[in-house]
């Protein structure tokens, strides 16, 4: 196991489903993380924050795990609103990286196999989340990743 890394995005966690938003800084991680936890609750699924704008990142038996720095467990940004308190778990174990992205799109397909380095030589499998006028960031989410509804 290595010490923890600081890494900015906004981790949570739908059913047993870990989820890093990742991009820089203005570019939605936080909002559609919120988005998706509140829409995965209305819909019956057991769904988390873990930590917004810093993620301490560790290697465990060879997966990738998350948790918030005290300073901030609990918190998240609302971009020009303020901070709200959200119903957190302390860790998770990460599956894939999510990279919010808004139109025009500079190509209408990801290359195959894209993944998202968090720790040196250890990455993760991105998803690119277009993010479409008339369709919410969850149902865009779940047709990507299904298997989401089912945890």
């Amino acid at each position: 196991m290595t010490g923890p890394a600081n890494v900015h995005g906004t981790a949570i966690v739908i059913g047993e489903t870990g989820l890093l938003f990742v991009g820089p800084s203005g570019a939605g991680k936080s909002a559609v993380a919120l988005h998706c936890i509140m829409e995965a609750r209305w819909r019956g699924l057991f769904s988390a924050l873990v930590s917004d704008d810093q993620v301490l990142v560790t290697e465990a038996d060879g997966e990738l795990v998350a948790r918030a720095p005290a300073s901030i467990a609990g918190l998240l940004e609302v971009r020009g609103a303020g901070i709200v308190r959200m119903a957190t778990v302390e860790t998770a174990v990460l599956h894939r990286a999510i990279r919010p992205i808004e139109p025009p799109f500079a190509e209408r397909l990801p290359p195959e196999g894209e993944t998202a380095e968090i720790l040196p030589s250890r990455s993760l499998p991105l998803t690119r989340l277009p993010l479409f006028a008339g369709c919410t960031a969850f149902a865009t989410l779940a047709a990507l990743h299904p298997e989401i509804l089912k945890s």
